[in-house]
């Protein structure tokens, strides 16, 4: 059973454009409800309206309409409520002339820590992440995955509730990106919610409870992975190869045992077999289009 952590009812918000009385409308009246310990991804193309939808669910934007309300927190228009909230923005927030330490005693200090729980939440900050050992170095000596991590490690030393992670591994390399969702994992575990918007299809797969997909500031679709497949995915590809030359051909079905045993009986025989099945991708592509648009 869901144990509402984060509610989104209804939320919409819109810009105006440059040179024009229209607005631009970046999310539009949408509703989802996220669980204590959930991972839940939040999936959509380029102008979905995924970072307008989480600096709404952080407090930095305001809803026109509707409301985001935290479990027994309450609003994040309230202070008291923001501090319980840890945020990933997806422009590195960090500070390349300060030492990894200090960036994150920089940060734990706006959350109120002092004293020995700051020195202890820093240090046990920088050890998830992987940067214990570099904790002395300017940020700006950092690569591009250890500043990631240091982003994280950001939005975690005060050991927030909810945590809202908006594209974390983008850029990074492979073992920062698995240093990453190893640390997403262990924060679900503890019983943190993460909410996480990411381009990275097998990314999701792997690591989302849940997936919602958005366009246009609109929910498409929520649900588990196994879900989303089962429902917008499409057909299975059989692709045979006959010997003799022939002509691949390609059959698309929702029995692909079914399909294999049938081609069997025909003749020439097969000389290779290959099986696409329907993953997130295909959910995204068959929800979103195909169509590329910045």
């Amino acid at each position: 059973m869901l144990v509402r952590m984060l509610e989104l009812r209804s939320i919409r918000k819109s810009f105006a454009r440059r040179g024009s009385v229209d607005r631009l409308v970046a999310v539009d009246g949408l509703s989802l409800a996220v669980g204590r310990g959930e991972v839940f991804g939040l999936l959509g193309p380029n102008g979905a309206g995924k970072s307008t939808t989480i600096g709404m669910a952080m407090g930095l934007v305001t809803p026109e309409a509707g409301e985001v309300l935290y479990a027994g927190l309450g609003s994040p228009s309230e202070a008291a409520v923001r501090g319980r909230l840890g945020v990933a923005p997806q422009s590195l927030a960090i500070y390349d002339d300060l030492t990894g330490m200090e960036n994150l005693v920089h940060f734990a200090r706006l959350y109120g820590l002092r004293g020995g729980s700051l020195t202890s939440a820093v240090s046990a900050a920088l050890e998830a992440v992987g940067l214990a050992d570099r904790a002395g170095d300017l940020a700006r000596t950092y690569s591009g995955g250890m500043k990631r991590r240091l982003n994280l490690a950001a939005a975690i030393v005060h050991n927030p509730d909810v945590v809202l992670l908006d594209e974390p591994t983008a850029g990074v390399d492979p073992q920062s990106r698995d240093a990453i969702l190893g640390m997403v994992r262990r924060l679900s575990s503890e019983g943190v919610t993460v909410v996480y918007t990411t381009h990275y299809m097998e990314e999701a797969q792997r690591l989302c409870d849940r997936i919602g997909i958005i366009d246009h500031g609109r929910l498409l679709a929520l649900g588990t992975v196994d879900e989303l497949v089962a429902l917008h995915g499409g057909e299975t590809l059989v692709r045979i190869t006959r010997a003799g030359g022939a002509a691949e051909q390609v059959i698309r079905t929702t029995d692909p045992v079914a399909a294999l045993r049938s081609a069997m009986e025909r003749s020439p025989p097969i000389d290779g077999v290959r099986i696409e099945r329907p993953d997130l991708e295909s959910v995204f592509l068959s929800l979103t289009g195909r169509t590329l648009r910045d």
